[in-house]
């Protein structure tokens, strides 16, 4: 953190109103589009926070972009310098943390073009939606050494397929099943009608989901 606020600025910081903390009422989104006014109005200390608070997230989103843990840090590192920059402008229409996600995701993907590279695999793909996806129960009850094989070679054959998906397939798939945001809130970090945002999710799980089929013996007409 340090490092980043001194390429921003420098010079001491105010200190943050008692009233903040006292705040426990507010949502999330309100509570982050406090802080943000306070940064927009000389705070600092607020940045601060929001850096703290957002950190670790980010770093597991580039992550998904970038293998590298130094390259990783330097677009954490670009992606805050930029919000910071950028925060005089921001309204609040949307939630501060979608909007952070929506400049780290950039950064990643120009960081990513500039090399002509292409983001690595993502190693742990799984988790419960609205639509009852989840990978991990279908292979949570197996605990032989053959079904371990099989559990590893499912998440090789996850791994390479999602590195093979066009750029939008992965990322929307990416934001849903690793960073759990909800469909409007992929529509915001992706700039694009929730309606695409539902496609193109099903477009990847139903690429993921051929590969798969063969492995779990998933009967024709099922979706793993």
């Amino acid at each position: 953190m340090e490092a980043i606020l001194q390429r921003l600025h420098s010079g001491p910081s105010p200190k943050i109103g008692a009233e903040l903390v006292a705040s426990v009422k507010l949502s999330e989104k309100e509570l982050d589009l406090q802080l943000v006014r306070r940064v927009q109005g000389g705070d600092k200390k607020a940045f601060e926070l929001l850096f703290s608070k957002y950190q670790r997230r980010v770093n597991r989103l580039v992550s998904r972009f970038v293998r590298s843990d130094e390259e990783v840090e330097d677009i954490v590192q670009d992606s805050f310098i930029k919000a910071y920059r950028a925060l005089p402008a921001f309204r609040g229409d949307s939630a501060f943390y979608t909007w952070l996600y929506r400049i780290a995701v950039n950064t990643a993907k120009n960081y990513l073009v500039s090399s002509s590279r292409r983001p690595h695999a993502i190693s742990d793909y799984g988790s419960t939606d609205e639509d009852g996806f989840r990978e991990d129960e279908l292979v949570s009850h197996m605990n032989t050494p053959e079904s371990e094989l099989i559990t590893r070679e499912i998440a090789e054959t996850v791994n390479s397929t999602m590195s093979e998906l066009p750029d939008d397939l992965r990322e929307a798939i990416t934001l849903r099943e690793i960073e759990g945001l909800s469909y409007e809130e992929i529509a915001e970090v992706m700039g694009c009608p929730i309606g695409t945002v539902r496609s193109r999710i099903f477009r990847a799980r139903e690429a993921i989901s051929e590969k798969i089929k063969p492995m779990l013996d998933v009967g024709e007409g099922k979706r793993w």
